[in-house]
């Protein structure tokens, strides 16, 4: 660690530790025959055998969710989804993230942040509660910054057109369908949707299934009585035997000329 080491990130310092180590378990010491690995893998025989559980290598404190949802850990403050709001959780901090736990499962999982009064979100916490209140959508502080596809905004803007406020909850009702899903998954539904004119939550879900199942998608019209039906009635046969008999004959005339 002198001189102090730079790397892109922890993968890749990690990388050249073991590097450096491997090199090092090469050398063969003054006074030694074998080489530093050598020796190492006899003195592993006589080691005392490691514990059941793997060490988890990492500084956690107990603590409570705040009203916002957030749990602070060394100045810095990382949100939960909301129904944990007020609950007694453990943050443990390793060097690369910071997870928190509640009742022995692991609730959220954030990149560290080594700022001072930091705030790290995951817009995924907050869709629950905005699905209740959608008029807060665009003025949620989580989803600032959260970079979705353009197509998922065109989304959006159809829903709030044709429905209004009911169109805004459901296209949070989209959104959280990353929660289960992986965000690029969902926003190849829907622009699957569009291009099928299918604007609703149930059809980028069917879509979103069925590609996952590899089988095509059946959309139930049941299910969106907002648009106009279309009814076909069964042809009688005795109809065609009605347009023949009162069809008019058509008389052709013939002339011939010298």
């Amino acid at each position: 660690m002198t001189p102090l080491p730079v790397a892109d990130s922890f993968d890749a310092l990690n990388a050249r530790f073991l590097h450096a180590c491997t090199r090092r378990g090469e050398a063969i010491l003054r006074g030694h025959t074998n080489s530093i690995a050598e020796r190492m893998r006899a003195d592993v025989t006589a080691f005392m055998q490691l514990p059941p559980a793997p060490y988890d290598a990492c500084h956690k404190i107990a603590t409570r969710v705040s009203s916002l949802s957030l749990v602070r850990y060394r100045n810095n403050d990382y949100s939960v989804p909301t129904r944990y709001g007020h609950q007694e959780v453990l943050a443990k901090g390793y060097v690369d993230r910071v997870e928190i736990a509640c009742r022995g499962e692991t609730i959220a999982s954030h990149a560290r942040s080594y700022d001072t009064a930091d705030f790290v979100y995951d817009p995924l916490h907050y869709l629950a509660l905005l699905e209740r209140n959608s008029k807060a959508l665009d003025q949620a502080a989580p989803l600032d910054g959260w970079q979705l596809a353009d197509c998922v905004h065109r989304l959006r803007r159809l829903m709030e057109t044709r429905m209004g406020n009911a169109g805004r909850r459901e296209f949070i009702q989209v959104l959280r369908l990353m929660e289960d899903f992986h965000q690029q998954q969902v926003e190849q539904a829907v622009a699957q949707a569009l291009r099928l004119g299918a604007i609703s939550f149930d059809a980028v879900k069917m879509l979103l299934l069925a590609k996952l199942e590899n089988r095509p998608a059946r959309l139930d019209l049941t299910f969106y009585p907002y648009l106009p039906a279309a009814t076909v009635g069964t042809t009688d046969p005795r109809a065609y035997l009605d347009l023949v008999a009162n069809a008019r004959p058509v008389s052709m005339a013939v002339g011939v000329t010298a």
